[in-house]
This record gives structure tokens, C-alpha cells and sequence, in this order.
């Protein structure tokens, strides 16, 4: 008999999805309820790379109702770490638990929750990225995919001198977020134009922004299988077919997923280049973890897992 405690946590979610949308649900499994399971589900990490020094403003959380849930949020302050910089207030959830409303949603649109959960590691360090090659982005329009909170494009908004920043996902509770957090943060965008945009990568109907963008940035989004040909898809109809444009990716391999992405792009006609090693403090970072000097802060560190490689893909 299998294991439960072994039991991938995919399954586990489509299991309490279930539960969440028949009409007449069985009783729930215990395990399947419990805090670790939960907690197992939503996958959410407390380690990261922390690079954007971040801390939440005050102790005080707000509820935020939806979809006749509630959650609690907290407003986090990230400070970019170059000279004269302005700050960013991203609000957030910090619920420790997964909310079924969630799993409604994600059912509906054919999505994951991850987005709603965290600022996620491979984030941290595309942020990270753009922020010290923010010339990149100067006088580009750019677009962020499987944005979650958005960190990367709220600072390419902010210190790029951008000409456009879309802030996407496809998942609507994400967007929401973003809206509030674009209009929160308005005074730091300068010139730029700053927009939130529900965007499925798989939706048909892409005409308005099609053949548009210099540049998109996404973190972490390689992981699901089943999205890998519409995310090839996207791509490849976003990128401006006009002038030079290019995709700029962070992912770690996750198993063979990442590797099977990149066999479906070039089957899309996208050219890749991968690299390893393409920034010296995210590098020193990951040394220092893969050593063991940092197992206090990131105990669980494993490179497949955790460690982003830079992918870049042009037309």
C-alpha cells in the first residue's frame, strides 16, 4: 500500500479540490486536512536568496474578503538596494494555510494557486537580475508572465525607465492583487506605464497584445508540464517581430521539467540559450548554500530545486 506521507502533493490538492466542488462530498480524510498537508500543498518557503531586502510594515494585517473567503493580508516593504531608489509596498497574503475558494478558482480557469501563496525564490532573483541590468529595459515595453505578486515587474517599473510594464497571470485573484498593489505604488513609476492584465496562456484571443513586447520576464513558470506548450505558445505570439526582442526566463531544472519545456520551444521554432552562472552574487549565494555556510537560513537547499538558471529566448 502506498504510502500517504509520500503521496505527491499535486494529488493532494486535486483531492480536496474535489472535495471543495462535488455537491455531495464525501467526508475529508484526515490527513488529507491536516496542517502538513496543507502546508505540503501550497508548497510556500520561507528561504530565499534575499536579495531585495524586504520586512512587513507594522504587525497589523488586514482581512481581505473575496469570493466569500476570507484572508488576511499584510503590506511588505522591499528596498531596492542601489542609490535613490524608491520603495515598494506590495500587499500580500500571509495566511499559513490554503484557502478552497482558491482551488475554485484554480479549477475554473485551469490554473495553480502558487502565485497567491509567496514571493517566490526564482522571483527574488529575477528581480534581482533586472535590477542590475536595468539599461535592458530602458525605453522598452515589457511583460511580466505568471507574475504572482509581481516583485520583478513592480522594480523593472520602478527603476528601468521602461516605456510600459505589464504585470500578468491567470489567475484573477493575482490580478487583483496587482491592480491594488500598481495603484499603491503609483508615485514610483515615473513615466512609465504600469498595468495589471489577466492573461491564460492558453486563451485564444490575443490580438491586443500580440507581436508587442521587447521584452518578457518570468520566473519559476516551467515547472508545469501540462502549460508547457501554451507557455512556448505565448511567447513565441508576444515577441515583437519587428525589431530585436527577447524572453528572459529563471527557472530551476525542477526534475526533467524544465528540460522538456526546452524541447518544446525549439519545437515551436524559439532559439534558447541556458546559463548557469550568469550573475556573481546570486552565484556566491548558491555556493555558500550548496556548502552548508548558510544552513541556518536554507537548510533544505537542493540545486535542481531551488537554484534558477537564466534562460533567453528569441525568435
Amino acid at each position: 500500500m502506498e504510502n500517504r506521507t509520500n503521496e505527491k502533493a499535486s494529488s493532494l490538492r486535486w483531492k480536496i479540490l474535489r472535495q471543495a466542488l462535488l455537491s455531495n462530498p464525501s467526508p475529508p480524510n484526515p490527513d488529507e486536512q491536516s496542517h502538513l498537508s496543507i502546508k505540503r500543498i501550497s508548497r510556500r518557503t520561507s528561504h530565499g536568496f534575499n536579495l531585495i531586502p524586504s520586512h512587513v510594515v507594522n504587525d497589523e494585517h488586514s482581512s481581505n474578503k473575496c469570493n466569500g473567503s476570507s484572508t488576511k493580508d499584510a503590506r511588505v516593504c522591499y528596498t531596492l538596494p542601489i542609490p535613490d531608489a524608491p520603495q515598494l509596498f506590495l500587499r500580500q497574503r500571509v495566511d499559513n494555510h490554503a484557502d478552497l475558494s482558491d482551488f475554485q478558482t484554480c479549477n475554473k480557469y485551469n490554473i495553480d494557486n502558487t502565485g497567491l501563496v509567496c514571493n517566490w525564490p526564482s522571483e527574488d532573483v529575477l528581480a534581482h537580475y533586472c535590477l542590475s541590468h536595468r539599461d535592458k529595459f530602458r525605453s522598452k515595453k515589457v511583460i511580466e508572465l505568471g507574475s504572482g505578486y509581481g516583485l520583478a515587474g513592480f522594480v523593472i517599473a520602478a527603476v528601468t525607465e521602461a516605456s510600459e510594464v505589464v504585470i500578468s497571470d491567470g489567475n484573477p485573484l493575482v490580478v487583483d492583487y496587482t491592480q491594488r498593489n500598481i495603484e499603491a505604488n503609483s508615485g514610483a513609476f515615473g513615466n512609465t506605464i504600469v498595468k495589471s492584465m489577466m492573461l491564460h496562456w492558453n486563451q485564444e484571443d490575443i490580438s491586443s497584445v500580440a507581436d508587442n513586447f521587447d521584452i518578457i520576464v518570468a520566473s519559476d513558470c516551467t515547472f508545469f508540464k501540462d502549460f508547457h506548450r501554451d507557455l512556448a505558445r505565448i511567447v513565441k505570439h508576444l515577441l515583437s517581430k519587428t525589431k530585436s526582442s527577447e524572453a528572459i526566463f529563471l527557472s530551476p531544472k525542477r526534475g526533467n521539467s524544465l528540460d522538456l519545456f526546452l524541447e518544446v520551444a525549439k519545437e515551436n521554432g524559439l532559439h534558447i540559450s541556458v546559463t548557469e552562472n550568469y550573475d556573481k552574487e546570486v552565484w556566491k549565494r548558491h555556493e555558500r548554500f550548496m556548502n552548508g555556510a548558510d544552513k541556518d537560513s536554507w537548510p533544505s537547499y537542493e540545486t535542481g530545486h531551488c537554484y534558477p538558471l537564466l534562460i533567453r529566448i528569441t525568435l
